[in-house]
């Protein structure tokens, strides 16, 4: 067998794809650039840790169940000036991942608190960590449904280690929809068990004095938010709705009506 099938042959039988698919052109180079072989064999060996990377991110961030893709240079930290710049620069670090805190984006709808969490989501996986998102009322209905059956068949552990496992849980819309007893209780047992072990990013349109009303029940608030605002950052964006804002540039808006003096 000639030297090159041979050397394909090695690289498909180690599963090295890509360095196989882009032997003969690495070969080229180094013969026309005179390469060293620890060069040449660096650089195919680089392009099959390359390739890897990328479908390994890929894969995350489809087990991400991310809504969409938007990262943090995407977002107008201009149109929102409440922002503190700083405190964005640190969360992309990701020490608070490293330090399993919590990151709670709070605010009206539609000032970017979703595209921060989701933002946040993409640094984890792309730093090599497991994410995932869901919104707080198809959590609270997964972990609900069936529960009595569930306990009963040791089921409930299982659907909670859905939401245990990821290094990273994007939790979104949390008090749009308020939770009944239930709902709040198998909330309250989900961040509990995160607690000092894995991070959770909220989002919410309610402030942290309204959570009474979303839970229900103001004792079982104060126990999740104990737990949730003991290793936190908080995020509290005050400013317009980039919808409304993408509206206007549309002429879509009407422009405020003004009344007329009847004198």
């Amino acid at each position: 067998m000639p030297t090159l099938e041979r050397l394909h042959s090695h690289l498909q039988a180690l599963t090295l794809t890509e360095a196989d698919a882009v032997l003969e052109a690495h070969l080229e180079r180094a013969a026309q650039e005179q390469r060293p072989y620890a060069e040449f064999l660096d650089d195919l060996l680089q392009a099959e840790h390359d390739a890897r990377r990328v479908r390994r991110i890929s894969t995350r961030l489809n087990l991400a169940h991310l809504p969409y893709r938007k990262t943090l240079a995407q977002f107008d930290l201009a149109f929102q000036p409440s922002i503190d710049k700083r405190q964005i620069k640190d969360l992309q670090t990701l020490r608070f991942l490293h330090e399993a805190n919590n990151v709670i984006f709070l605010g009206p709808p539609g000032v970017g608190k979703t595209h921060l969490a989701v933002a946040l989501a993409i640094e984890a996986v792309e730093a090599g960590h497991s994410a995932y998102f869901v919104t707080a009322h198809d959590l609270v209905s997964d972990l609900v449904s069936d529960l009595g059956q569930a306990t009963r068949e040791g089921r409930l552990d299982r659907r909670l280690r859905v939401y245990l496992g990821p290094k990273l849980l994007i939790i979104d819309e949390m008090g749009y929809l308020p939770l009944d007893d239930l709902g709040a209780t198998v909330f309250f047992q989900l961040v509990s068990a995160r607690y000092e072990r894995g991070s959770i990013v909220l989002t919410s349109n309610k402030s942290y004095a309204d959570w009474g009303m979303v839970f229900g029940d103001p004792i079982i608030a104060t126990a999740i938010l104990d737990r949730l605002l003991h290793h936190s950052n908080t995020v509290n964006i005050r400013g317009e709705s980039y919808r409304l804002k993408d509206r206007k540039k549309a002429g879509l808006l009407a422009p405020p009506h003004k009344e007329t003096d009847p004198n």
